[in-house]
């Protein structure tokens, strides 16, 4: 069943995500410490998002996003949730697109929290990282992509209230742009959840994902 007339199935899987603004492009690793880099493509109707995926760093994690790539888990995926600040019911605000497995009966089970306090990432922008609800509930079925640099969402930040924060696993190289484009989309699909009002895409932006080499 699609997720977007499921929304106990979207609240199990972004139960309590997504903030500021600041746009512009960083080109700025996440340090020696993510190591090589798988890059992963996103292709979009709005265009390919580049991501890199620090498997040393979050193995885990990337590890999960990596399986859903290889599988096809991704071949018929969608954004289907923005948040920024005209819109967020949650706090700190933050800004996000938030994106996976459209059906939610194809959900697998959730894995280990990594958090960034373990992987030392950071969620700055273009950072991709794994939704979730308690630890141990997400998986990369489910993930999101922050515009502009979101400490709230690192251990320790508050924008979960168990302070766990969430786990990040890559970083957009290229096609930032179309992140803000999805992110700016008008979100007007009726939700049950008044946590989730004015943040559910009508129709989702469809993406496939697939491998397209290492970085050195």
């Amino acid at each position: 069943m699609n997720i977007l007339t499921r929304n106990k199935g979207l609240v199990l899987l972004a139960a309590i995500l997504f903030g500021s603004a600041g746009y512009a492009e960083n080109t700025a690793k996440p340090g020696d410490i993510a190591g090589p880099a798988v890059r992963v493509a996103l292709e979009t109707d709005r265009g390919t998002i580049l991501v890199e995926v620090y498997t040393q760093a979050a193995p885990l994690s990337a590890g999960d996003f990596l399986r859903h790539v290889d599988e096809g888990l991704y071949d018929d995926a969608g954004f289907y949730r923005v948040v920024r600040p005209d819109n967020d019911h949650g706090a700190p605000v933050i800004s996000a697109v938030q994106g996976g497995v459209l059906d939610v009966e194809a959900q697998q089970a959730g894995i280990a929290h990594e958090t960034t306090a373990a992987t030392g990432l950071r969620h700055v922008d273009g950072t991709v990282s794994i939704a979730r609800g308690p630890p141990g509930t997400g998986s990369a079925a489910s993930f999101f992509i922050v515009l502009g640099d979101q400490p709230s969402l690192d251990f320790g930040g508050m924008r979960n209230p168990d302070a766990q924060g969430f786990a990040a696993f890559g970083k957009v190289i290229e096609g930032m742009e179309y992140v803000r484009e999805i992110n700016a989309t008008k979100a007007d699909a009726a939700t049950d959840d008044d946590y989730f009002r004015g943040q559910i895409l009508a129709e989702p932006v469809r993406f496939r994902a697939k491998r397209v080499g290492q970085s050195e």
